[in-house]
């Protein structure tokens, strides 16, 4: 109802994607510092700067997992994007980045505790 009424009044953030807590991105029991939150979200903030609609970089141990939209994969795999997403992300501290090859979903790191 929130969407259709903000689309109604014509605000532009309509249909944005909802982003939650930046402290979802990382393991239950992780101690969360700043420094932390800052290089998650500035991670997820230059995957947004590609173009990617939906965007969660997970953290764990120093590695960055990227979920985002399967349909925008080939953003990702672009040489060019691939190797400046890598070199960026190493900039910020992630010492290995992958890409989660079943694309973006809430609560992913719920998954193993459902089973």
């Amino acid at each position: 109802e929130i969407r259709e009424l903000s689309r109604l009044a014509g605000l532009s953030t309509w249909n944005k994607p909802s982003l939650s807590c930046l402290a979802t991105r990382v393991p239950y029991g992780t101690t969360l510092s700043p420094g932390l939150l800052l290089q998650i979200e500035r991670a997820e903030d230059y995957l947004w700067d590609l173009g990617c609609r939906q965007v969660r970089v997970r953290s764990r141990g120093g590695s960055a997992r990227i979920e985002v939209d399967p349909e925008d994969f080939p953003v990702l795999m672009d040489d060019t994007a691939r190797e400046s997403i890598l070199a960026y992300l190493r900039s910020l501290g992630f010492t290995h980045v992958s890409l989660d090859m079943a694309g973006y979903r809430s609560g992913s790191w719920d998954e193993n505790l459902r089973k």
